[in-house]
């Protein structure tokens, strides 16, 4: 089982020509309210990946949270860990240019009221692969790695942020895009080039350490082991939420037992596939779609 202990928001995408700059005003193509965070992008991605999900998180009294778990209902995650409080939900604005390349604004609201005590003891077993991000409080991440020594700890470090030792030495695979390995890497004193933090950190950790690498694909360490699984080609039209893919059904891939060249494979289908469809949950493809793409990596 999956276990997602994340951020849960909703989306508010504007479709523009180009990202505006600075103290720039200009007029989108379309608007459109999406269920998204890297929580609860991941959680679907891993469930559509053919994983059982539970989701662990925090949601507003308000319209947005009802809005925001569509999707994982619609796609069966287990939300009975997710709670609901009097901050309002998070939200991400988001714009998408002409390119498929975006610019986002995260607002963390309810997500900063999800905490490690809300994940029972009982479901952090060694049959459990545990999943967790940086958008929720870092201090209740580090709190559940703790009590979580049992099961596989997976952490996507992003947003990019110094994170604390005691945290990283918990955590089994750490998942990190380019621009998230160098602010890591700067802020441990290591490399921050995309294959060079993957090996020292991984031998600083003794952990599996991955960096996708966008449209070249992805590259893991672990201890003598190095794993380069190139990107097909795609026409990019949203890449918003393609990271999250990538992190679901690699995941999903580790879950079932997958090798890690197996994880890494389905990993970067699935964030390939993704970008090639607007929006970030509903541009998620199902297991079937990833394994297709994945055996021709």
């Amino acid at each position: 089982m999956v276990v997602v202990f994340g951020s849960i928001n909703l989306d508010l995408v504007a479709q523009v020509a180009r990202i505006p700059a600075p103290g720039e005003t200009l007029a989108g193509h379309s608007f459109a309210t999406v269920p998204g965070g890297k929580g609860a992008n991941q959680a679907l991605a891993a469930s559509r990946a053919g994983a059982a999900v539970s989701m662990f998180g925090a949601v507003g009294r308000d319209a947005f949270g009802a809005s925001a778990l569509v999707n994982l209902e619609a796609s069966g995650v287990d939300l009975s860990g997710v709670i609901a409080v009097d901050t309002p939900t998070g939200i991400a604005l988001i714009h998408v240019d002409a390119r498929g390349e975006n610019a986002i604004t995260v607002i963390a609201g309810a997500n900063g009221d999800a905490h490690a005590a809300q994940v029972p003891d009982k479901v952090l077993g060694p049959a459990t692969t545990l999943l967790m991000q940086l958008e929720v409080p870092v201090a209740e991440a580090v709190l559940l790695a703790r009590r979580a020594r049992g099961a596989r700890v997976i952490l996507n470090a992003a947003p990019a942020m110094a994170l604390p030792d005691d945290l990283l030495r918990l955590v089994d695979v750490l998942i990190v895009n380019e621009s998230e390995a160098a602010v890591v890497g700067k802020a441990l004193a290591l490399a921050t080039t995309p294959e060079e933090f993957a090996e020292a950190a991984s031998m600083h950790y003794e952990c599996t350490v991955v960096v996708t690498l966008g449209s070249r694909g992805a590259f893991a360490a672990r201890g003598g082991e190095r794993i380069l699984i190139a990107a097909p080609a795609t026409d990019a039209v949203d890449t918003t939420g393609a990271g999250d893919a990538f992190v679901g059904a690699f995941a999903a891939a580790l879950d079932r037992g997958a090798p890690l060249r197996q994880a890494l494979a389905d990993g970067v289908a699935a964030g390939s596939l993704s970008c090639t469809r607007h929006g970030a949950q509903a541009a998620i493809p199902m297991r079937g779609e990833v394994a297709a793409l994945a055996a021709t990596l």
